[in-house]
């Protein structure tokens, strides 16, 4: 039955050890079975102490479940836990190697919200190229994840910030190009 607030840390809702590479099945059938004992209306009787906190301690594992579940947010929550800053990404962390291509999407889709064809045709090519990236990219943290969860060491993780980074830009660039080309 449940007794108290949750704890604080995501990993220790869940009972699991904090890695970042997680196997999500078994994360989902844990979050399953702390939702039907947290839920609030299986303490909706007992009164208002035990109530507030299953709604608290519910709200808490909702919480957990929608970082640790998707791999970007968990390395992120990760990354805050250990002192590293995960704000925005800043102008060293724009992918040189895709400088000049980046300033063509810029111009593209400038032309392209004008209504220019040929620009929304290259929007399309940059926006399969940048998508291609993101894969590649999400390859690169799944491999950090195992290097990170074998050594726990701050480095791993520095490396981790910044592939995080260069990834949240090209994200944001697939969205611009996605914007417009609808």
């Amino acid at each position: 039955m449940f007794s108290g607030p949750p704890p604080s840390d995501y990993f220790a809702i869940f009972g699991i050890e904090k890695k970042l590479a997680l196997d999500v099945e078994d994360l989902q059938r844990r979050f399953y079975a702390n939702s039907r004992e947290w839920h609030p209306d299986r303490h909706a009787r007992a009164g208002g102490e035990q109530l507030a906190s299953a709604e608290a301690a519910s709200a808490t594992l909702n919480d957990a479940w929608r970082v640790l579940r998707d791999p970007v947010a968990r390395a992120e929550y990760v990354l805050k836990g250990e002192g590293f800053d995960i704000g925005e990404q800043r102008g060293r962390d724009v992918p040189p190697e895709l400088l000049e291509e980046i300033f063509e999407l810029n111009i593209a889709l400038e032309e392209a919200r004008d209504g220019n064809a040929a620009a929304k045709a290259e929007v399309a090519r940059a926006l399969a190229k940048f998508e291609g990236l993101l894969g590649v990219l999400d390859s690169q943290r799944d491999r950090i994840f195992i290097e990170y969860d074998a050594a726990a060491d701050r480095e791993i993780l520095a490396s981790l910030r910044t592939l995080l980074n260069r990834r949240k830009y090209l994200q944001n660039l697939v969205r611009a190009a996605r914007a417009a080309l609808v």
